[in-house]
């Protein structure tokens, strides 16, 4: 029983970051077996800044995409090689990763990552944390001598631990980390954050 009380526990966690648009991720969560080099939505003016995301249901894809119309920047959404696929595989297997550690295998190449001074990177929170791909995403790119900056997007859980992870990731890189943000469709604290980052057009 107890056992069981667990395992529903972590489906409404997971259910509370990502349930939101999950229909609508099954599609976008596609992915190829082999690495590619990912098309970069280029901005209109802030091209020393890149926005990365990973998007299961397509939330974060839109929380990303408002970012990179306040602020001119480059654009890469990110992806695993093997895709998770629905919402209950999803479940599964971001528990599995999260618990025994393991950094999925990256499907998207960066283009000319070294040229950016700014990297904003976006995730859905998963039992409050980031989701182990962008462990690896540190794992395959040098970050040393960048400014990292993490948004999320959660239907209520805050930035909080997710965001102490990234910072720890950006400092063991050798990055220097600034604070970040839950994306909440409040689009005016978006800005404000923005603003205060010297990020907003």
């Amino acid at each position: 029983m107890l056992v069981l009380g667990l395992g529903m526990l972590a489906m409404l966690v997971f259910s509370a970051c990502s349930r939101s648009g999950s229909q609508n991720g099954n599609s976008n969560a596609s992915s190829s077996s082999s690495t590619k080099t990912a098309r970069v939505q280029k901005g209109n003016s802030n091209n020393k800044t890149l926005i990365v995301y990973f998007s299961l249901s397509g939330t974060t894809k839109s929380a990303a995409q408002y970012i990179q119309r306040q602020t001119g920047a480059d654009m890469v959404r990110i992806r695993p090689t093997k895709a998770y696929g629905n919402y209950d595989s999803a479940v599964k297997r971001g528990e599995r990763e999260l618990r025994n550690n393991i950094h999925p295998a990256l499907a998207t190449r960066i283009p000319n990552f070294s040229k950016y001074n700014t990297v904003l990177i976006g995730y859905p929170t998963w039992w409050q944390r980031p989701p182990m791909l962008i462990h690896t995403l540190f794992d395959k790119y040098n970050f040393s001598g960048k400014t990292v900056i993490p948004f999320t997007t959660s239907m209520s859980t805050p930035l909080g631990l997710s965001a102490k992870i990234i910072r720890q990731l950006a400092q063991d890189d050798g990055a220097t980390y600034k604070q970040g943000i839950r994306y909440d469709n409040n689009n005016s604290k978006v800005r404000s954050w923005l603003s205060g980052l010297g990020l907003e057009k």
